[in-house]
């Protein structure tokens, strides 16, 4: 009787665990999403304020007070999705010019402290007299490449950003690997997500943060990359671009304005309903372009994809496309493939389009990119070939509109409203014709009401399910002991049989 009732009161408790362990894959755990916002205290009433066609209004240039002129800010960014986008900043006492690195998908402004073979010059705190080191280390991993440094606070202006100085977080980088790479010309690294990616911890304000608050500038930038279609590699004059501080500037695209709510505020996170290659919707559920989040992030050269939806758009670009046993290393990154010089690849290639969740949420629109964004050109050979690269890759980590996306599109962080716009960008051209379109809106009405409902987001959930699956893990243990002792049975030579173990048969 009382083995018998061990045996139940185990069964309940296993139960019990295991339907806790579940509840970590099943109810939408959430995280402090992490408002801060510090438009909401501004007084934007000296604003102009513009109506676009989709009846959003967003804030644009015309501030008595003299902080923000939009068009100084115009072409204040070099490089190209190969190199990376970067502006020049003025960083401590007096004034260290140094290349910055501009990345929505991070939010560190950190930069290199310490001679390294890849890069001209670095930040030396020993020349500012306005630096203090904050007596804290920091560490930061990116997909590709890390670095180590410590925090300290100094002065920095921007020669063609808003008029002023501001006193921000530095982390002065003394060790990297595989950050600084071979023929960049960037020196640093400007994080421009929000403060709960900061490392060491949220503490750390961000530079944009830092910039709103101590200027009072209205809390949106836009972005803008003119690398589209141009060689990686080249060795001509970087394709540069625009980084407006303050707003968006309606010179710099055409056409109207579309915004995607943001989902969470820690990267740019944003809720992607389907994918479609030439006109063929790949027909995946939702949550499979959402696995994990889909982020927007200019510090990302390609599209990356999950690989389940990666595998599909390779497997429709292959149906579409007008070329036959294309190599799996062109699709994988390890080949490139090359065309006779001044024949165009791109005719044999669909367009991509994503599709994304409207601010009226029962509504989505269309960003399309033509191949020329996606199928890259690399480099010549010889000068006879002409050799490209696949602007897509798998992801493991989530979908993120990088680069190979962004070229094609003028597109705003508009942090006061929780929402990203996309719009064609102007510089987005090749021949006369546009590389981009976007159109809507489309019903979402097919689609689940919520793609990205359900997705943990930090370690941190992951640490507490652990926690609670080792908490079940040590009371079933001690419920099979109080099992097993009280049914242990000798048999008749007075020895204890292996069957009377049921934890040895479990652990088999």
């Amino acid at each position: 009787m009382a083995c018998g009732k061990s045996v139940l009161v185990w069964a309940f408790a296993f139960s019990l665990c295991l339907g806790v362990s579940q509840c970590y894959y099943t109810i939408p755990l959430k995280i402090y999403p992490g408002k801060f916002n510090s438009s909401s205290d501004l007084d934007l009433t000296p604003l102009q304020r513009i109506q676009t066609s989709g009846g959003n209004v967003l804030s644009l240039a015309s501030d008595p007070a003299g902080i923000v002129n939009f068009l100084d800010m115009v072409n204040n960014l070099q490089g190209d999705s190969g190199r990376g986008y970067y502006m020049e900043m003025s960083i401590g006492t007096p004034g260290q010019k140094l290349n910055i690195l501009v990345d929505t998908g991070s939010s560190n402004f950190a930069v290199a402290a310490a001679p390294h073979p890849f890069i001209t010059h670095y930040f030396n705190t020993e020349l500012s007299s306005t630096y203090q080191s904050a007596g804290r280390t920091v560490a930061v991993r990116y997909t590709q490449g890390n670095w180590e440094g410590e925090l300290g606070i100094d002065r920095v202006s921007i020669p063609n950003g808003p008029n002023g100085t501001i006193t921000i977080n530095i982390a002065a980088i003394l060790s990297s690997e595989g950050f600084f790479l071979p023929g960049v010309n960037w020196q640093g690294i400007l994080g421009l997500a929000y403060p709960i990616l900061a490392r060491p911890d949220s503490s750390v304000e961000p530079f944009f943060n830092s910039m709103v608050r101590q200027m009072g500038i209205p809390d949106v930038f836009s972005l803008q990359m003119c690398g589209a279609g141009l060689s990686a590699s080249s060795t001509a004059d970087p394709a540069g671009g625009s980084l407006i501080m303050g707003g968006a500037e309606p010179t710099l695209y055409r056409g109207s304005m579309w915004y995607t709510p943001l989902k969470e505020e820690w990267y740019y996170q944003v809720e992607v309903l389907k994918l479609e290659v030439g006109d063929q919707n790949l027909n995946l559920d939702c949550r499979e372009y959402n696995m994990d989040k889909a982020i927007v992030d200019s510090g990302t050269t390609l599209l990356r994809l999950p690989v389940n939806v990666f595998n599909a758009v390779v497997e429709a670009i292959t149906h579409t496309s007008l070329i036959q046993d294309f190599s799996s290393g062109f699709w994988t990154g390890t080949k490139l493939a090359c065309w006779m010089k001044g024949e165009s690849p791109w005719r044999f290639f669909p367009k991509l389009s994503i599709y994304l969740r409207a601010t009226n949420t029962s509504q989505s629109f269309r960003i399309t990119i033509l191949p020329q964004l996606y199928i890259q050109p690399i480099t010549d050979v010889d000068g006879t070939l002409d050799c490209f690269r696949f602007g897509v890759s798998s992801s493991a980590n989530g979908l993120v509109i990088g680069a190979t996306v962004m070229e094609g599109f003028y597109v705003v962080f508009d942090r006061a409203q929780r929402r990203v716009g996309f719009a064609p960008s102007n510089c987005a051209v090749n021949g006369g014709a546009a590389l981009s379109e976007i159109a809507g809106p489309f019903s979402a009405a097919d689609v689940a009401a919520d793609c990205a409902g359900g997705v943990l987001k930090e370690p941190l959930l992951w640490l507490i399910s652990y926690a609670l699956m080792g908490v079940c893990a040590l009371v079933l243990i001690i419920l099979l002991l109080l099992l097993v002792l009280p049914c242990r049975r000798r048999d008749h030579s007075g020895e204890i049989t292996d069957e009377s173990s049921l934890v040895r048969h479990r652990i088999k």
